[in-house]
């Protein structure tokens, strides 16, 4: 009766005060409320919306309905990072040994690639043997002896928001502002966090296009984090082009490897660079950005970053040999080039079909359950605004067959725009977000 009376109520455009949403969460957690009832629940509340008590409420029940890190006797800050999800943006797996090598405890917990996005989880499981699936005792071992884990949400950690999330995948109501804030708070203040940084993309390829709704989003988890003692900062970055080259699971793992040896591409290690020296001002590591981004671009050049990540790879089960040689990484048996189709500027490369195109190759998936094929994808060397001739090549497929070769033609051929002038990309990093305020950083973005 519970949940038939809450989803009346939501549906009619009511609200839940704090005691419902823990009862109802547990009760679903618990296995006293059907799944059918739940979708009903959360279409309501994505229809009829919720305010920001209600929101900090399904937080705190879904948070309270696991158990938490304290990692206070570390000694150290820990602080994390969290995207909102794009094509290409492999940035967790250059940021985490980044900041874990200059003293600062991140304990990263990450998900896995849905819809036309990748996901952290499915790239470092393209490492052979990388596990992502250790329990909270390894999680917290493996955090006192190299201050950082990068590990997918554990059974013990807001159980109750693992099903509601997958429940949500299969109902469409992923879009929800209150119910994403929710549901990535709740993971993030079980890690014991002095700070958090969150990565909201905008632009054609990130969940939620348009800028007002991800000033909004930005601003709702931000709330949360203050409600729970987390300062949270937040950077609104470009997703209307794939971030970096690579796209495809093995293939963004050694373009990683490739920033952690300070050879990345420019706009990887641009937005790198901003959020981790955000990162490290909450942290109080450092006091201003141009030192932080000084002492991370000096932990990458002296290799300090590189060998940290080695050192995750190894800890958790991973052939640590994948940064010294990325070819130990598993390889497609089919490559094959794309040639620009004619002379003109590159005016877009739109991401959303660049990610489905790599659904398509198999290297992602549509279900939770699908298996995925992690040497599939594209590198795309080429950039909105560049010049390309006729037959140029532009990118390289990757593909387990013939076919995959002509489904990625295929996807190329549609993402890329080549025409006779292209307006400006938006800028990489355009918006900082704090509990003060919006400030617009577009002059100072390229």
């Amino acid at each position: 009766m519970l949940a038939q009376r809450l989803i009346e109520r939501k549906r009619d455009g009511g609200r839940l005060d704090a005691g419902e949403w823990r009862a109802l969460v547990n009760a679903y957690a618990a296995g006293h409320v059907a799944d059918y009832q739940m979708a009903a629940f959360l279409m309501a509340c994505f229809i009829r919306g919720m305010d920001r008590a209600e929101t900090s409420s399904l937080m705190s029940a879904m948070l309270n309905s696991g158990e938490k890190l304290d990692l206070a006797y570390l000694g150290v800050p820990r602080v994390d990072k969290h995207s909102s999800g794009g094509v290409g943006d492999k940035v967790s797996l250059v940021l985490a040994p980044l900041i874990a090598s200059m003293g600062v405890a991140v304990p990263m917990m990450s998900g896995r690639g849905l819809g036309h996005t990748g996901g952290t989880l499915d790239k470092l499981e393209a490492i052979p043997g990388f596990r992502t699936n250790l329990s909270l005792d390894e999680a917290r071992a493996q955090l006192e002896s190299l201050h950082v884990v990068m590990i997918g949400q554990s059974r013990e950690i807001a159980p109750a928001d693992k099903k509601m999330y997958a429940l949500r995948d299969a109902t469409s109501t992923v879009e929800s502002i209150p119910l994403i804030a929710a549901s990535i708070m709740s993971k993030k203040m079980a890690e014991g966090l002095v700070g958090l940084v969150l990565d909201v993309k905008r632009g054609s390829g990130a969940f939620l296009p348009d800028l007002e709704r991800d000033l909004e989003l930005a601003g709702t988890m931000i709330q949360l984090g203050d409600d729970h003692g987390c300062p949270v900062t937040c950077l609104v970055t470009a997703m209307d082009r794939p971030l970096g080259r690579a796209c495809g699971n093995a293939l963004e793992v050694e373009e990683s490897i490739l920033a952690l040896r300070g050879e990345g591409p420019a706009d990887l290690m641009e937005v790198t660079y901003a959020l981790g020296a955000e990162m490290l001002l909450l942290a109080g590591t450092h006091a201003t950005r141009e030192d932080a981004r000084r002492d991370m671009a000096i932990q990458i050049g002296n290799g300090k970053a590189a060998e940290c990540f080695q050192k995750i790879i190894e800890a958790q089960g991973g052939n640590p040999g994948v940064v010294d040689d990325p070819a130990v990484l598993p390889q497609a048996d089919q490559c094959e080039l794309y040639a620009a189709p004619r002379r003109g500027f590159v005016s877009r490369i739109e991401p959303r079909t660049v990610g489905r195109g790599v659904i398509a190759l198999g290297g992602g998936r549509t279900k939770m359950e699908d298996t995925i094929d992690p040497t599939v994808g594209f590198v795309i060397s080429s950039r909105p605004g560049d010049w390309v001739e006729s037959g140029e090549p532009m990118a390289t497929i990757f593909a387990r067959d013939r076919a995959g070769i002509e489904a990625g033609r295929a996807a190329l051929a549609t993402a890329i725009t080549v025409a006779d002038e292209a307006e400006p990309p938006l800028p990489l990093v355009s918006h900082r977000v704090t509990k003060g305020g919006v400030e617009d950083l577009s002059s100072q973005s390229s």
